[in-house]
Parts: structure tokens; sequence; C-alpha cells
């Protein structure tokens, strides 16, 4: 029986999808083979022997130490494009909070008393904002969610421009044949009305909306961001609202500095927070870890290379390792020491790390897994009969 914990609520839908006859699923207990995660933080989380797979049910990961796990040969997995629609549609609705004070209109509202629509009438151009449409709008990462918040641009009206150095063939041909690609950062940050954050948060993007960054852009500009608070720098977006170089910043990722601002509207996290988003999350990273454990098959990994192959022998030798020469050597010599016969492999690397799938025929030799274990550069091997 394979053992799956759960750091947090995970959806019945997804949960369902386990052979009760093959997993035991729990919120608790130790030692086990894989751990399914939405926001819990797993970077204090001290990870037993057998565990081999973290799944995030949803897209980003700064919640699991990435680095480590792949150190000791745990693929992270997390469920790109899965909430893709739910945060698209947010975004939508931030794009309006941000041209109209919608949100500074209800709370108005709400606090009136008496004469009420003669109240209205008179206070209600104060609360006035642009049209979205004939505008533009610059989307800084246009993958699964930015490519759907881009068509939605062109839907309202406006102008689209994007960018993305890593956008794939399949997003570039989901995209409105009117939505303009840039290779540079600068041409969104100069020429937008709207700026719409939908990037990946690595150490090269942290601040990338700045002091500087904000000083190319127009004024009035609008910025939306829905992918990570540390994108932005608090105290220059500070600056900027109060000087009124910024109209209105849209987030959903409030705190203490944020809700302080002028002009800010703060949503607490929301973005992917709907039913649909949260049964497909959870789907995608069932099925992941399921086809990891049982075919040592790897797709959408943060840490490992992906590598899908069809089964053909009886055996499957699953080799975690640094990505170095000499290693697929070293283990098909081993193989062919112990009279081991190799039906097929595959190898794939990503960065640092690589991994190699071997199917083999007949009974795997007794210690042949703690040979191959003891090769250098080997970081773990898994063998699944």
């Amino acid at each position: 029986m394979f053992k799956i914990k759960t750091q947090n609520k995970i959806t019945k839908l997804g949960l369902d999808i386990f052979d009760k006859n093959k997993y035991v699923i729990a919120d608790f207990g130790a030692d086990p083979d894989a751990i399914i995660v939405r926001s819990a933080s797993m970077h204090d989380y001290e990870m037993n022997p057998e565990l081999k797979a973290i799944a995030r049910a949803g897209a980003g990961v700064n919640n699991i130490p990435v680095d480590k796990c792949a150190e000791s040969g745990i693929v992270v997995f997390n469920s790109p494009g899965a909430n893709a629609t739910a945060v698209k549609e947010l975004t939508v609705a931030a794009l309006l909070l941000a041209s109209r004070d919608i949100y500074g209109a209800i709370y108005w509202a709400k606090k009136l008393r008496t004469d009420i629509e003669k109240e209205v009438e008179a206070g209600k151009s104060k609360f006035a904002g642009p049209e979205l449409a004939g505008k533009t709008l610059g989307i800084i990462g246009v993958g699964n969610t930015g490519s759907l918040t881009a068509n939605a641009g062109i839907a309202l009206g406006m102008d689209v421009i994007g960018t993305d150095p890593y956008m794939t063939i399949e997003t570039a041909l989901s995209l409105s044949r009117t939505v303009k690609i840039t290779k540079e950062r600068d041409v969104i940050i100069e020429k937008s009305d709207y700026i719409v954050l939908h990037a990946t948060f690595t150490p090269e993007t942290k601040h990338m909306i700045n002091a500087d960054t904000i000083a190319k852009m127009k004024k009035g500009v609008r910025i939306i961001n829905m992918s990570r608070a540390d994108l932005v720098d608090d105290d220059a977006m500070t600056a900027a609202l109060e000087s009124g170089k910024v109209a209105k910043y849209v987030t959903d990722f409030p705190n203490a500095k944020v809700l302080a601002m002028k002009n800010v509207v703060p949503i607490p996290h929301l973005a992917a927070s709907t039913p649909e988003s949260e049964d497909k999350c959870a789907v995608m990273a069932v099925n992941q870890i399921i086809d990891y454990l049982e075919n040592g098959n790897i797709k959408n990994s943060v840490n490992y290379p992906e590598l899908v192959m069809e089964r053909t022998g009886e055996i499957r030798i699953c080799v975690m390792h640094r990505n170095v020469k000499g290693v697929i050597a070293t283990v098909s010599s081993d193989l062919s020491e112990f009279g081991v016969n190799i039906e097929s492999m595959s190898n794939r690397s990503k960065g640092d790390y690589a991994y190699s799938i071997f199917d083999i025929s007949g009974a795997l030799p007794e210690g042949f897994a703690d040979k191959i274990s003891g090769v250098p550069d080997v970081i773990r091997v898994n063998v699944i009969k």
C-alpha cells in the first residue's frame, strides 16, 4: 500500500481517484510515499526517507523547498493551467476595479442613510473612471493564465501586448491573432495603460516592479498583480501611488504595507479560490502522483525533467542522478554485469539533475538496487514491479 499524506484539505473529487486497494490517505502520520499540498509551508517539514514525491495542487511552489527535494530525489510536481480560468476571471474583475472606483463607491454608498437618491446623484462623479476599451493592456507572463487574460482583453476591446521568455508554441497558437508579443519587457512597461503581472516568481523577477521600472511608466498607469507578492517592491509602489504616477494598484496579496497604501484594492488571495479550480488542481496532482508511484513517469515537475515512457518490461528501474557524464553508462554496465536484459530505456535532463528509466525483463538480482545507489552522482533509485 502507498501512503499519501495531505497537508491541506484536498477536494474529494481528486482524492477519490486513488484506488483504495493500493493507497491509504491521511492528513497525519509519518513515513508517507507522497504528499499533496496546497498552501501549507513545507520548508520546515522533515522529509522521511520513504518520501518520493510532493504534489502542489496549484501552480506556485514557493511553499516547497524545491532544491532540497531535488537533492533528496524527491520529485516536486505542480498543476500548471488547472487554475488558469479562475485566475483569468478575477483578473478581468481586477481590471474593472482598477479602472472604475467600484471598491470605493460601494463602501461610500453603504454609509448613506438619508435622501439616498439625491446623495447618489450628487456624489457619484468622484468614483468615475475610464473605460477599458481602446486602452493598452500589457501582460508580463503569457503562460496558461496570461494567454487567457490576453484574449479576454481583446474581447473587451483593448490593445494587448505581452511578453514571456518561456512562452510555448501551444500558448502562442492559443492567442488571438491581434495580441502583440514582444521580447522586451520595457515595451510593456513604457506603453501600457494597464499592466497585469502573471509572471513566475524567480530571483530574477523579484521586485520587477520597482522605482526604476515605475519611472518609465505612463503617468496614471494601473497595475494588477495576480501572480506573486514579491514581484512588486511595496515601498516603490507606496511612493508611486502617493505621487499619482500609479493611479490604482490591485493586488491579490495584502500585507501591512499594502493595506496602508493609497488607491490600493487589496484582494485576500482569491485568484484560484473557486471550487472548479480546486477540483482541477487536485485531480491533476493526484494523477501525477499515481503515474509516478506506479510507473515512474514524471510530468509537470519543477525540479526533475519530464519523462513519460510506456512500460515494456516486467520491472522498471528509475534512477535520479546529477546531470553529469558517465552515470547512464555505469548503470547500463552494471545491469549487463548482473546478466539483466534492458528491454528499453530513456533519459532526460533538467539543469543540474537528470532522470533515467530502465525497463528490464526477468527478476531483479538481489542487491542490485543497492549497487546502483552507490554509483557516484546517483541520488536515488526506485524499483517498480
